[in-house]
């Protein structure tokens, strides 16, 4: 019981985790950012990547060893949306993560990078598509728990 409790906390602390880190970079991102917001967005997009592992990891285990069965889960059409809808979030990260770690060379140098308008608008909206990811992913976790019948 208590590994299975465990695993349920760090799966939705993940959750948190990563839907905290990508509030504060759509807040902190912008065109003219201070060399602080470029840190703290730099950050949060390495606190999100651990929050995702998290997700990942715990949710494994949870289909394998600590929740309903694998066939449960495998006969499930809501289980198949949440991974849709995480494998799609999980793809919108891959072009801000990789332009954040692009900054590394700027920001150890003390300075916050050069960034053109058209470029934050694109990562805005990624982040953003993340966080609508983020939101939609406990209602199909919730409907999935709750409908029966499907195996």
């Amino acid at each position: 019981m208590w590994a299975s409790s465990i695993t349920a906390y760090f799966h939705y602390f993940g959750f948190m985790l990563a839907f905290a880190a990508l509030t504060v970079e759509v807040l902190n991102l912008k065109k003219d950012m201070t060399l602080d917001e470029a840190k703290r967005v730099a950050f949060a997009d390495l606190a999100y990547g651990i929050g995702a592992v998290a997700i990942l990891v715990t949710g494994v285990l949870r289909v394998l060893y600590f929740g309903k069965g694998t066939d449960y889960y495998l006969n499930n059409p809501f289980f198949y949306a949440k991974m849709g809808v995480f494998i799609l979030v999980s793809l919108f990260s891959l072009y801000p993560t990789f332009t954040f770690i692009w900054w590394f060379k700027d920001l150890q140098k003390g300075q916050p990078p050069a960034l053109e308008l058209e470029r934050v608008t694109k990562l805005n909206w990624l982040i953003k598509g993340e966080l609508l990811g983020f939101t939609i992913l406990p209602l199909l976790a919730a409907v999935m728990a709750r409908m029966s019948g499907w195996i």
